[in-house]
């Protein structure tokens, strides 16, 4: 039931059809005629990014934006990392204290 049964390959019975045979094609070529030039537009030139005030005041204001909650989410992450920190040290007194505590009752 667990073996895997590995099929064999019959052998073909019966009348096998020969391969079709291919008959070679004649290529007829165009003549080649001269490919137009094209014409070439003036280049524009780049256009200048002109900053009005008060495009001005809302990219401080995206920026100002942006690094506050930048800033904001590294503090958390330290914080986060400080607090967890401070927490493994209380539990590692913790035990220091319980395993020496141990030892004086023997």
């Amino acid at each position: 039931m667990f073996r895997p049964k590995v099929p064999s390959m019959p052998q073909p019975t019966g009348l096998v059809t020969p391969p079709a045979v291919v008959e070679p094609t004649t290529v007829i070529q165009q003549p080649q005629t001269a490919a137009p030039t094209p014409v070439v537009a003036p280049v524009p030139a780049r256009p200048t990014v002109q900053l009005t005030p008060g495009a001005v005041i809302a990219l401080v204001g995206s920026g100002t934006a942006v690094v506050l909650v930048v800033g904001a989410v590294l503090v958390s992450m330290l914080l986060a990392v400080a607090i967890t920190a401070a927490s493994v040290a209380v539990c590692a007194l913790v035990v220091r204290s319980l395993i020496a505590s141990e030892g004086k009752r023997r």
